[in-house]
């Protein structure tokens, strides 16, 4: 947002839900943030890569008016046409964690990637605030970050997601300490644990499962019908206006959204988000724009038949079918839709299923094409994984493509070393 700041205007800001910016129209390069915590004025320009970069002037409470905001803003940029650099800021011994996190790591955060930004600011906020948000960073030890962790694997907590708490505030330190916040990352040592259980996130459904699921899900759509269909007889002996029918193919957004996420494997607040201009019917290629995704990059992915079908079918009968509406727009509000867990879960309990989240169709679309020969490349890239480490939990998956690999040894050596069978365990140990 640009505007004119007056100071009438930043002392009538209320706290915000979500943090923003505003950007002064009255001076060149000043930005006020408008955090949580505080509001922060900063003076954006650009280095000498070209890289855009946010410099902090001080609080609202350091700079007490707009007119001082603009002249320390000018000031800093009259020095850096000089060619003076822009000078760190001291370390302070009366730095808290909450203080670093929401008006100085918060804001660079939010520019460089705002989608993945904000959830690991929340994460971090979520999971460090109570403990250790109040407290001087120069203060915090590594021994703290250490009970903080015992606590949490005896509260169940997985190891996996543990490792993620510590990364995310070990980056965040760091960024601390490169800019000159501080001098010490009090958990810059602290090793990662075993993650033991990272496998066990792995869920997919089994071919009784899949049956099961549509199964419950086909119930489901007939007795909505069924119920819409009573409701009109009953309207209609008493003259009063009957709702409109339901469409042929589906009775309302949740069996699309399953199928789609099912045999595509994006992730809920995507499918949420997505547009009818993301998806191009004539090429089967479904665009995940940035700002939807959690890494903050544009995918785009193919799509296979069920998927295309699916997303026809759904158009076909959907009141807005302008490229920017949305797909899965809330029947209620027609803006975007929240969650579906009521009915999800609803269709869990009739299908028998236990322990399969909304997210583990994504595992379980991974799961499939692994289980099918597909490469852990390829599925890399259908997932809109950044690296292969990520996909590597589904390697397990594959023993069969595996085997087949190294069976090739046997079938190119040339030459009968031993009589071509698969030799039996008892073969191999005459004891069993």
């Amino acid at each position: 947002m640009k505007i004119r700041l007056t100071q009438s205007y930043v002392n009538s800001i209320k706290t915000p839900d979500k943090p923003y910016w505003i950007t002064d129209a009255g001076c060149q390069n000043l930005r006020l943030y408008v955090g949580k915590a505080r509001k922060v004025w900063y003076v954006g320009y650009r280095n000498n890569s070209n890289i855009y970069k946010n410099h902090k002037l001080g609080t609202t409470r350091e700079l007490l008016t707009v007119a001082l905001a603009r002249e320390a803003a000018d000031d800093f940029i009259y020095k850096l046409k000089k060619g003076e650099s822009p000078q760190k800021k001291k370390a302070s011994k009366k730095l808290t964690l909450r203080t670093f996190m929401d008006d100085i790591y918060a804001p660079e955060r939010l520019i460089s990637n705002p989608k993945a930004g904000q959830l690991t600011l929340n994460m971090i906020r979520s999971v460090f605030a109570d403990r250790f948000y109040d407290k001087f960073i120069d203060e915090l030890d590594i021994k703290d970050f250490n009970s903080w962790r015992n606590d949490r694997i005896s509260s169940g907590v997985k190891r996996v997601t543990i490792n993620k708490n510590v990364i995310a505030i070990r980056a965040a330190l760091n960024w601390g300490i490169t800019n000159g916040y501080f001098e010490q990352n009090p958990v810059q040592n602290m090793k990662l644990l075993k993650e033991t259980d990272a496998e066990t996130k792995v869920r997919y459904l089994s071919n009784e499962e899949r049956i099961r699921l549509f199964s419950a899900l086909d119930d489901r759509e007939k007795r909505i019908r069924e119920g819409r269909k009573n409701h009109n007889e009953w309207l209609a002996e008493r003259d009063l206006p009957t709702r409109p029918e339901i469409g042929d193919m589906f009775a309302d957004h949740v069996k699309p959204m399953v199928i789609v996420s099912l045999y595509s494997g994006i992730r809920k607040g995507t499918l949420l988000s997505l547009l009818w201009e993301d998806i191009d019917f004539f090429t089967g290629i479904l665009t995940l724009r940035g700002e939807i995704m959690k890494s903050g990059d544009l995918v785009r992915v193919p799509v296979n038949s069920i998927v295309a079908n699916t997303f026809s079918a759904w158009k076909k009968q959907s009141a807005k079918t302008s490229q920017g509406d949305l797909i899965f727009p809330s029947p209620v509000t027609g803006k975007t839709l929240k969650d579906v867990k009521k009915a999800w879960h609803t269709v869990l309990k009739e299908a028998k299923i236990e322990n399969f989240r909304w997210h583990d169709m994504r595992h379980d679309f991974a799961s499939q094409l692994v289980m099918k020969g597909v490469d852990l490349n390829t599925v890399r890239e259908l997932m809109g994984h950044k690296n292969i480490t990520t996909t590597q939990i589904y390697a397990h998956l594959a023993p069969e493509h595996k085997l087949k690999a190294v069976e090739l040894l046997a079938e190119t050596a040339g030459y009968d070393i031993i009589p071509c069978h698969r030799v039996a365990a008892s073969e191999m140990n005459p004891n069993l």
